[in-house]
């Protein structure tokens, strides 16, 4: 990191510093309130394009399943009970097996079928979809899902700040392009968790970084 400028003040109790710290040519992040954000999630074109993908962020390979905060664990055990009617018998059997999550404080996840999908995910017409959401949208359970599943293809870390990056993958395509025909921008169409994670005061700051970034740099392709 090799180069720092910033604008640090606070509006609305939220401590936010415009920074660009250098990684490599072409690569930057900047720092709003506790989190790190990369870059590319200021500036990339999205918008899920399920009839493509087919749900593939929920059958990944991997090893484990969504990453779970800790509170979430309490919400999972609420829910499944109303979306294990979703779920095919296979599901039911390795939940009853296996448990609802793996990990530890600070590293839970739900747990998956065969290294790849999620215990939670159920199939319909061809596009793997989760049972929590669905319960959701149906007025079933108050909980949507996971937040990690909700601000897909964004990915959050945690060392002391939150390290917010856009995890681009083959699987995703579809999105990238449906994104930049519709003109919709990442940070757009993850509004609903962006918000949901961090507060509209919050989103609303990122926002405005994300249109100023956008603006500074047609100024500069267009000499």
């Amino acid at each position: 990191m090799s180069q720092r400028g910033e604008i640090p003040f606070l509006l609305h109790e939220i401590s936010v510093s415009y920074v660009e710290l250098s990684r490599r040519p072409g690569e930057c992040m900047f720092i709003i309130g506790e989190a790190v954000i990369d870059d590319a999630v200021a500036q990339a074109d999205f918008c899920c394009d399920l009839e493509r993908c087919k749900g593939a962020c929920c059958t990944l390979a991997g090893g484990r399943g969504a990453p779970l905060e800790d509170d979430e664990v309490l919400e999972l055990k609420k829910a499944y009970p109303i979306v294990k009617e979703y779920l095919d018998e296979k599901n039911i059997r390795i939940i009853e097996t296996t448990g609802l999550y793996d990990g530890s404080p600070g590293d839970f996840a739900t747990n998956c079928i065969d290294r790849r999908e999620c215990v939670f995910v159920y199939c319909e017409n061809g596009i793997a979809k989760c049972s929590f959401e669905t319960a959701f949208l149906r007025g079933e359970i108050d909980w949507r899902k996971p937040i990690s599943c909700h601000l897909f293809p964004i990915r959050i870390r945690g060392f002391g700040k939150d390290f917010v990056r856009y995890e681009e993958i083959s699987e995703c395509g579809g999105g990238r392009i449906l994104g930049k025909a519709q003109q919709v921008k990442l940070h757009e169409f993850l509004k609903a968790p962006l918000v949901r994670k961090y507060g509209e005061a919050w989103y609303k700051i990122f926002v405005d970084y994300c249109n100023t970034k956008l603006v500074t740099e047609q100024k500069s392709a267009t000499g």
